[in-house]
């Protein structure tokens, strides 16, 4: 890796937005707009290339809800060109673009000189087969390849050292970070039977599918209704099993729309390779998230819920344990569009940035 990339951005440090119409991309504009080491120098807020009739527009038009945050009603979301981002010298972009999009202008933008944090899911994945689920294609596969051993998976709780030295940083899914926030410490103490498999039961608001006029999120048939989908094949199982080194027989997700805007609530089932006391497993928890600010961890038996994180920065945990001392229900809880997304990307900047993890979001 370049000396570059493990060089910490202290000072002024100018960031741009691509695909800021999105719901996580609005998300980043507000977050970024109020940001304390930002004041100076609003992000730089970007469309998509290629669109020869595009024009600039109005970030308020795009988000009047922004209306009166820092300087959005002076900003204007350009069309996308790699000139327009060389000419404001971006130490940084955050790319909340398609899959396709993010796999092709990632390697664009180290070759620029700028570092990358992607929201997409085109470079969270190490391992081909399930990097497959995005039928990914590059234009130079040797690069791609190089570039894909090189990015660092964005979960400031267990990657931080490496992602403030990272040049690509993806992002993970909402999912995903709901469900290794809760696991990775009880698997990392050992204190699983994991040949038992864990079972993840998780609920999701609408919004986690983005803007796309998708019939199964349309008001009809999410309204009054619980649906699962993606059984055994959820895009964000792989991100499971690669992080905490499971396989596929010890992990089973089943993903849920629930009828609400946005929000997650994953409840993990899982067995003790002995008879353990709940203080033992809070001390667990209570330990390994000493030092994440983003992270809550409920006393047990208290359990999370999305009410008390929707539109916070949070991701909230708890447990209970059965009376056998063996069997445990683990719940976990965050907004999918702020800690599941846009507010994770910003921890994720301020680590790149050689600032405090929470700087802004708190």
């Amino acid at each position: 890796m370049p000396d570059t990339a493990s060089t910490s951005l202290h000072g002024s440090l100018r960031v741009a937005i691509a695909g800021v119409s999105g719901y996580a991309g609005g998300e980043l504009a507000r977050l970024l707009l109020s940001h304390p080491r930002l004041r100076h120098t609003p992000p730089m807020l970007l469309g998509r290339m290629g669109e020869d009739d595009a024009q600039p527009v109005a970030l308020t038009h795009l988000h009047p809800q922004l209306s009166g945050i820092g300087q959005a009603d002076q900003l204007q979301v350009m069309p996308f060109t790699w000139q327009q981002l060389q000419h404001r010298s971006i130490d940084l972009i955050l790319l909340a673009t398609p899959h396709e999009q993010s796999r092709a202008w990632a390697p664009q933008a180290i070759a620029h000189g700028m570092r990358v944090i992607d929201l997409s899911g085109a470079w969270r994945l190490q391992q081909e087969q399930n990097r497959a689920v995005y039928h990914l294609e590059d234009a130079d596969p040797s690069l791609a390849d190089d570039l894909q051993r090189e990015a660092i998976y964005g979960s400031p709780e267990l990657h931080a050292p490496a992602i403030r030295r990272a040049r690509l940083v993806a992002n993970p899914g909402c999912y995903a970070t709901s469900m290794l926030l809760a696991l990775a410490p009880l698997v990392r103490s050992g204190l699983l039977d994991l040949d038992h498999g864990i079972i993840c039961d998780a609920k999701s608001g609408v919004s986690g599918a983005g803007k796309a006029l998708v019939p199964n999120n349309l008001f009809m048939h999410a309204a009054d209704n619980l649906s699962a989908y993606a059984v055994f094949g959820h895009r964000h199982t792989g991100e499971i099993l690669e992080q905490l080194g499971l396989s596929a027989e010890q992990f089973h997700f089943t993903p849920h729309l629930l009828p609400i805007p946005r929000g997650i609530l994953s409840t993990l089932y899982v067995r003790l390779r002995q008879r353990t006391q709940p203080q033992a497993i809070q001390a667990i928890l209570d330990r390994f998230y000493a030092d994440s600010p983003l992270v809550r961890v409920r006393p047990s038996p208290q359990l999370p819920q999305i009410q008390h994180v929707v539109r916070s920065n949070f991701c909230d945990l708890g447990f209970h344990l059965g009376p056998d001392g063996r069997t445990m229900v683990v719940v976990s809880c965050l907004d999918n569009l702020l800690k599941g997304a846009a507010s994770q990307a910003v921890e994720n900047m301020n680590l790149m940035a050689g600032w405090e993890q929470a700087e802004g979001l708190q």
